[in-house]
């Protein structure tokens, strides 16, 4: 904790998990929580910011959330009405034209 900088990403070899330093914050001291970041094929994380995780109840809390059965059918949902990943230069068919 003493050599890196606030906010700084450390690799663990678990692909995808890493040790980040959170800053101190009011009256909480400078600490460690594993950041959960899908990576690249080089191993970098592919998103700014991933999902941050302090503390083991968090940890319980979190992997209860993603394992409910809901999650996948509400994602297919989204992915029904959101537009595609490649789609942000196509002609959209709810602007009327004039």
């Amino acid at each position: 904790m003493d050599t890196g900088g606030d906010w700084d990403r450390m690799r663990t070899s678990v692909p995808g998990v890493f040790v980040q330093k959170l800053p101190p914050y009011r009256n909480a001291p400078e600490r460690l929580a594993v950041e959960v970041n899908p990576v690249d094929s080089a191993g970098n994380p592919t998103k700014r910011r991933g999902l941050l995780i302090r503390y083991r109840e968090e940890y319980e809390a979190f992997k209860e959330i993603l394992n409910d059965e809901k999650l996948p059918k509400l994602l297919d949902m989204l992915e029904e009405v959101n537009p595609s990943r490649g789609a942000s230069g196509k002609k959209r068919d709810d602007v009327i034209e004039i």
